[in-house]
């Protein structure tokens, strides 16, 4: 089976509810894409029955429920009550991940996007231990349900924790494979890794889910990366699921100060999401 391609709603909107979505997938089908990616902001933003329903009508699959690390949402150095909140929400997204459908919950599933601290070797040492212990429940509850939880190491400015490939199989070291894996994303992984191919192969085997756009958060191709060497490495690392196109609006307040997406990334939002599909699909046939 070869690669396919997804497309998030947070291109045009934020919080990503029923309507927002009812909006975008028959947009995403008529331009031919293959899938959609499902953020769950809080519980009940979306009803898993109603929205599984309107991917059938449309033939789109669901890629993803992607997991939002908002303020508060903590794994590691933080009291007993914002843990069991966590995994309370973490568990609501592996529920409709099952109820739609979608084969992984997706996100840096660990701390609240933008908490940083300074750790040594030991410190970040224990915070994975803790981070294994408070997430196994959720990876058990994963399991169960048939849905694997893909974890995101981000760039430096937005994490403290996971930022590299190697240091994300590194904590996930005594989770069982069949039910969490890696998240890559090539955003942050242009910022972190040496290479795009070489952070792929590294993860060989353990990549669940793969979001994709250019350097800026533009459309990808529009950009420097190394895509060829990005889509061979791919399929040759044991990964066939979706390439999902995630960007942002810099007109929504909320999401424009969590992405830093300060300015228009293309002539229009509806230009990231057909741009990247055009190029994503040619280049996989180039690939190919």
């Amino acid at each position: 089976m070869g690669l396919t391609v997804g497309a998030n709603p947070w291109i045009w909107h934020a919080p990503v509810d029923e309507a927002a979505v009812a909006e975008t997938v028959p947009r995403l089908a008529e331009w031919g894409f293959d899938a959609v990616e499902l953020p769950l902001e809080s519980p009940g933003d979306w009803s898993p029955r109603t929205v599984a329903a309107l991917l059938r009508r449309h033939e789109l699959a669901p890629a993803a429920v992607v997991a939002v690390m908002s303020p508060g949402r903590d794994l590691v150095r933080t009291e007993p009550a914002a843990v069991r909140a966590t995994q309370d929400y973490l568990l609501h997204c592996v529920d409709a991940a099952q109820a739609t459908g979608a084969p992984v919950v997706a996100g840096p599933v660990y701390s609240a996007v933008g908490r940083t601290w300074r750790m040594t070797p030991a410190e970040r040492e224990a915070a994975y231990a803790e981070w294994r212990e408070y997430l196994a429940p959720v990876v058990e509850q994963a399991i169960a349900a048939g849905v694997r939880l893909a974890v995101e190491p981000l760039n430096r400015y937005e994490t403290s924790l996971l930022n590299t490939v190697g240091q994300t199989l590194t904590a996930l070291e005594g989770l069982p494979a069949e039910g969490v894996g890696l998240a890559l994303d090539t955003y942050h992984q242009n910022i972190e890794e040496p290479s795009l191919p070489g952070a792929v192969r590294r993860a060989a085997g353990r990549i669940v889910h793969v979001q994709v756009c250019a350097n800026d958060r533009g459309a990808p191709g529009a950009d420097h990366l190394d895509w060829p060497g990005f889509l061979r490495a791919l399929p040759e690392a044991g990964y066939h699921g979706p390439l999902c196109v995630e960007s942002f609006t810099a007109h929504n307040d909320t999401i424009a100060v969590a992405a830093s997406v300060w300015r228009p990334l293309a002539d229009t939002q509806d230009t990231i999401a057909t741009a990247g599909l055009a190029f994503l699909r040619q280049s996989l046939r180039d690939a190919a």
